[in-house]
């Protein structure tokens, strides 16, 4: 569907007694949010020029659009809606975004613990402006929102919906980004009043362009080193009281669709005492995988990137997959993103680049080698959904490894 001339995008939310909050993100080439005055939402009601304004009627939120008026270095407005407080999108009733004579339902029954939805979007293509529906449902709320388009939270109070709006929310624009093997970045865990009480680690692959959705289904995997040399694994679905107690690493769910126009994230809670809670220094390996079942496909053309949050302190290791040749080998499932290593008050990160074997679906295994931990691709198939709850030592043929 075409778009030109000002109009009115309308998203009216059912919210059955959750607080809901629907904001306008206007993105750039690289679908990032750039320029934080075009994130428009009830403490920002207008961008510059007024290409953007906001205004509400009940539980309907109304964004006037000109599309004229909008500066070349944005080329998306996405429209999302984030729940305040505690709920999640499955008790959402029936809601729906306007455009037009163009009409996108949901509701509830599309979602399970979602507390944020990405509804739709207005993108431009080959000059023209198009509009889509998304229904992509998040873990996190508005902050996952905007730390997926490269903004961060800020955590002040609301502000009054009656006199001038308040100042524009804070967006971090400066993050390190590490892409060869070998490089390291250290942050650090402080503690005290104010500090971060999450450790968060996104993983995200775009649509490869192909006719087959399935091969676009990653999943992200944790593996976990213990100080005494044992191994954990975190998948999706997770235990809720993960991050509260062993192994201290909570997956915050399976997306199972990367569109086109949107890629997919997982993402996973780290308890930053998670060395302390664990008895000394632990190592984590973040690696994405398609099952053999999924469909084959080239982690090249997905473009998986790992990235790190610990409140304003954002580490991105985005390995170019694309200089691999294993990773562009379709038999390749495994393909590892990061490692960590978390060493009382500081965490140190960096990109891997390492895959499986062709064929193999075999799990990243780590062992300690003195200060450093060593990597290889020969640990057991451990997949979502597989219960990692029973103590019991595996042994492996040729190697002390050991799994519980």
């Amino acid at each position: 569907m075409g778009c030109s001339g000002p109009f009115n995008v309308t998203v009216e939310m059912a919210p059955a007694g959750l607080v809901i909050d629907v904001a306008c993100f206007g993105l750039d080439a690289d679908s990032r949010l750039s320029d934080e005055r075009f994130m428009i939402f009830f403490n920002q009601t207008a961008s510059p020029a007024d290409a953007v304004k906001y205004d509400t009627r009940g539980d309907a939120s109304i964004f006037a659009i000109d599309l004229a008026r909008l500066p070349a270095s944005i080329e998306r407005l996405v429209f999302a809606a984030s729940i305040d407080g505690e709920g999640n999108m499955k008790r959402l009733g029936h809601s729906a975004m306007t455009l037009g004579s163009a009409r996108f339902g949901f509701s509830g029954a599309d979602f399970d613990t979602e507390k944020a939805v990405i509804v739709g979007e207005l993108y431009l293509r080959d000059g023209t402006w198009r509009y889509g529906a998304v229904g992509q449902g998040f873990a996190g709320g508005l902050s996952a929102l905007l730390a997926h388009y490269g903004g961060a939270e800020d955590t002040g109070a609301k502000a009054p919906a009656a006199p001038a709006p308040a100042a524009a929310p804070k967006v971090s624009l400066s993050k390190v980004t590490l892409t060869k093997p070998g490089e390291r970045h250290v942050v650090s865990l402080v503690k005290g009043a104010g500090a971060p009480n999450k450790l968060v680690v996104r993983a995200t692959w775009q649509d490869n362009g192909d006719s087959n959705s399935d091969n676009d289904d990653l999943d992200l995997r944790v593996g976990l080193l213990l100080p005494d040399g044992r191994m954990k694994f975190i998948t999706a679905p997770d235990r809720a009281d993960a991050f509260d107690s062993a192994p201290f690493v909570h997956h915050m769910g399976d997306v199972k669709v990367a569109s086109a126009k949107q890629p997919a994230t997982e993402t996973v809670e780290v308890n930053p005492a998670l060395a302390q809670l664990s008895g000394g220094r632990v190592a984590l390996v973040f690696s994405v995988y398609s099952a053999v079942g999924n469909g084959a496909v080239s982690v090249a053309s997905l473009k998986p990137v790992m990235r790190m949050e610990y409140g304003e302190q954002v580490v991105e290791c985005a390995f170019d997959f694309n200089g691999s040749e294993a990773a562009r080998d379709s038999s390749v499932y495994t393909y590892v993103i990061g490692t960590a290593i978390i060493d009382g008050d500081q965490i140190s990160l960096g990109p891997s680049g390492q895959t499986s074997e062709p064929g193999s679906e075999n799990t990243p295994w780590m062992q300690w080698d003195g200060e450093r931990v060593r990597v290889t691709m020969d640990g057991p198939m451990v997949f979502k959904g597989d219960d990692d709850d029973d103590e019991d030592d595996d042994d492996f043929t040729g190697s002390p490894y050991r799994y519980s």
